[in-house]
């Protein structure tokens, strides 16, 4: 089949705006997008610059707007897409560097501030810290972020304003918060309870819907803003 490969493009050092450029390619219905990106980088051009690593869903990397709907471009496939013209855009909300690439940091400082790790100043145990099978699975669905940015690039509160958190350090914060082994809840809560916190969230939806691994997000949101309102009271 043949399809058209719409690209928004931008180099820095050369544009003054982004810039849609189209590729004819043979695509086949079960290819992904990120073979036929393979194809225009390494067939047609070269300077096309965009993000992949591992290509299996798990890097997170290769996430991108895929006909107006942030997906991961190794997981979608030629034959799941409508149309002929597939248009590929980079996330929003993020700066763009080149092309497809976005600066990543500020995602990342964000995700840093709720502490995604866990926090016990408790001597440690001769052996483990034991925990039962029920009490690791009220936080099991949090485990599966692969850090792609695509839910917190899908919500509008993320677009318009700066300052809040995103639902993936959400979701960051909801796997430790849960983790009946932490002690670091005081120190989460703030982070959240600021003016770019937790309360920024509309519940808009955009976020798990925009989730590859099919995490609740919306979900996981408002168990972090219930439990917060518990703590207070």
């Amino acid at each position: 089949m043949r399809v058209t490969l719409k690209l928004l493009r931008y180099n820095p050092e050369a544009d003054q705006a982004p810039h849609w450029e189209s590729y004819q390619l043979d695509a086949e219905p079960m290819d992904r997008v990120l073979d036929l990106l393979h194809k225009v980088k390494w067939e047609t051009d070269g300077t096309l610059a965009f993000r992949r690593s591992c290509g299996h869903a798990i890097c997170g990397s290769c996430a991108m707007m895929i006909n107006g709907v942030n997906r991961l471009a190794c997981k979608t496939l030629v034959q799941d897409l409508s149309g002929d013209t597939i248009t590929v855009e980079p996330i929003r909300g993020l700066p763009v560097e080149k092309d497809l690439v976005v600066d990543m940091e500020p995602f990342f400082k964000a995700y840093k501030a709720v502490k995604p790790y866990f926090i016990n100043d408790d001597p440690p145990p001769a052996r483990e810290r034991l925990q039962s099978p029920e009490e690791r699975e009220i936080f099991d669905e949090g485990t599966k972020c692969i850090l792609c940015a695509a839910c917190t690039t899908s919500c509008p509160v993320f677009w318009i304003n700066g300052t809040y958190i995103g639902p993936s350090a959400i979701v960051g914060a909801h796997r430790f918060i849960f983790d009946s082994r932490d002690q670091g809840n005081a120190e989460r809560f703030r982070a959240l309870s600021g003016g770019g916190g937790v309360w920024r969230c509309r519940t808009a939806y955009n976020c798990t819907e925009a989730c590859p691994r099919e995490i609740p997000v919306t979900h996981l949101i408002e168990e972090v803003k219930r439990a917060i309102m518990l703590n207070q009271l």
